[in-house]
């Protein structure tokens, strides 16, 4: 996992997610999730083009299953986008590219 990349979980997700100053993305996925695989390196290159300006973090929905319950996730990958503590957006399913989530990012810097 890229070194830009935050992994979060049951414990560390509200520090790390709701309270930062920053835009956050946050990949819902899972070890055997094929479209996870799919897009995890569009989401590593968002990660190291905007570093420092947003946060970008993963969710192992097998191990943060309290995370993944709260916000209602029933199919990965889904990327939520996190501005203040709210959900401002979201994407379901491995085919959206590096372009489209960059795109949804700046729009909330």
């Amino acid at each position: 996992m890229a070194g830009s990349i935050v992994e979060v979980n049951d414990t560390t997700f509200e520090q790390t997610i709701l309270k930062a100053d920053k835009p956050a993305v946050v990949d819902f996925w899972a070890t055997w999730c094929g479209p996870c695989k799919m897009i995890a390196p569009h989401v590593e290159a968002v990660a190291a083009e905007l570093a420092g300006q947003v946060i970008v973090a993963k969710v192992d929905v097998d191990s943060a299953r309290g995370v993944a319950s709260r916000y209602g996730i029933q199919s990965i990958p889904t990327l939520l986008f996190f501005k203040g503590g709210q959900v401002v957006d979201r994407m379901i399913g491995g085919q959206h590219r590096k372009d489209d989530i960059k795109k949804k990012l700046l729009a909330l810097i």
